[in-house]
């Protein structure tokens, strides 16, 4: 297989491991709410479900070790406790509300059966990909990416083109920030630490002989090709979704919107093509996590192909036990998880990125710190009432919009280095 080849079936099978449930169900709905603000939504939603996993990519390209690098420069206990928190979070909430989506949309429809028996068995299925992980990432690549986008394509392509009324009006405040917001829950940042790990092993695997550089050069190249694939998709659902919202009445959930828009652009057969697409999207997604957990317990235990099975074991165990739940309450749990991780996710992503003279030890230690710190009104806002933390909120900057990390952060980054530089001249 030529490098070219290589990173087509690798960017191809990227974009099936970011492309699952959350992000198929997610962006029609944000269209639906935004109205004739899509483009608002839009910028928001691709900046944390595209750019920011994308530059994890890269980070992951420049790094071409595990998700224990990301950390390393703040401690390596530190690290280790932040990696296993993002992997009991894919394991405990994306993972298995994938098997949640694929059986409100593509199983009770037509069999009627229980949602234990349908995460049962996706996850007996999962297990097997899982224990054949030689062959998941070319798989995925080679044969379900493709009919994935064939049938998105066709949706958005048709709700595009096709006879549709008005929009309706926004009902955002803050349609940005909105948009950012929402993208926290396709998980497509803590899937760039995990899933880029897995192209590395998988790289490793097949192509063990070839440079650093040329490893750098196939993970980065596939990781924009992936991003692309996404942003064209989203973009793409929030606008017809957008297009159509005058076509639903306003208590429409995310399932019964996207159950809604394959039928009005693809007719009744439109149902049995989106039961296929989610049922695959899904699965992809769910191994992909597996995987990606299972190798860095592997590597925990020194490689030890035991700890790889038992992980296995365990995420899927647990993807039985979560995944019987319905979609909007593995959402709803998942937001103060969300709030928790994903301000740390994206400072680590960032300063892992950027030029290695602007992110000394110093630099990865206080802005951590200082995240973690301003993002605790955040996520405690979801288990605690609200208005306790009122005061504090109207004193942090854009803390209102649950992102009160961000100022705070830039500001320890611009300072510690100021001062880093000053004390060299």
């Amino acid at each position: 297989m030529n490098k070219t080849k290589e990173t087509f079936v690798f960017g191809f099978a990227l974009f099936a491991a970011f492309f699952g449930a959350g992000n198929l169900i997610l962006p029609p709905f944000l269209g639906f709410n935004s109205g004739s603000d899509w483009w608002l939504v839009t910028l928001g939603f691709v900046t944390s479900a595209t750019i920011i996993p994308l530059l994890a990519l890269f980070a992951h390209a420049r790094l071409q070790g595990t998700m224990l690098d990301f950390g390393k420069k703040v401690s390596p206990l530190f690290s280790l406790i932040f990696c296993i928190c993002v992997y009991v979070i894919a394991i405990a909430l994306p993972c298995p509300r994938t098997a949640a989506v694929t059986h409100e949309m593509a199983i009770q429809p037509f069999f009627g059966t229980s949602s234990l028996l349908t995460s049962s068995i996706y996850f007996g299925l999962a297990f097997l990909f899982v224990m054949n992980r030689g062959n998941v990432l070319q798989i995925l690549g080679k044969y379900l990416t493709p009919f994935i986008v064939l049938i998105l394509l066709v949706i958005i392509v048709l709700g595009i083109f096709s006879p549709i009324g008005e929009m309706n009006p926004s009902t955002f405040e803050a349609p940005i920030i909105s948009g950012l917001l929402e993208g926290y829950q396709t998980y497509d940042a803590i899937g760039g630490l995990l899933t880029g790990g897995v192209v590395v092993i998988s790289i490793n695997n097949l192509k063990g002989n070839i440079s650093f550089e040329e490893k750098k050069s196939i993970l980065a190249k596939s990781g924009l090709i992936a991003m692309l694939g996404l942003f064209l998709i989203y973009a793409g659902l929030i606008v017809v979704g957008a297009l159509y919202s005058s076509q639903f009445v306003s208590g429409t959930t995310r399932t019964e919107l996207l159950s809604g828009l394959s039928i009005k652009t693809l007719g009744n057969i439109g149902t049995t093509f989106l039961s296929v697409l989610v049922a695959l999207a899904c699965f992809s997604t769910a191994v992909a996590i597996i995987v990606g957990t299972a190798d860095f317990f592997k590597g925990l235990f020194k490689e030890s192909q035991k700890a790889y099975t038992i992980t296995a074991i365990v995420s899927c165990v647990i993807g039985v036990l979560v995944g019987q739940m319905d979609v909007k309450y593995i959402i709803d749990v998942a937001l103060p998880a969300l709030m928790f991780i994903y301000p740390l996710t994206i400072v680590l992503i960032l300063l892992n990125v950027i030029p290695e003279q602007f992110a000394s030890k110093k630099v990865f230690r206080i802005v951590v710190l200082v995240t973690f710190l301003f993002s605790i009104p955040d996520f405690l806002s979801f288990l605690i009432p609200p208005e306790s933390l009122q005061g504090i909120k109207d004193i942090i900057p854009l803390a209102q919009h649950n992102l009160g990390w961000v100022l705070p952060g830039f500001v320890a980054f611009v300072l510690v280095n100021v001062i880093t530089a000053k004390r060299i001249s």
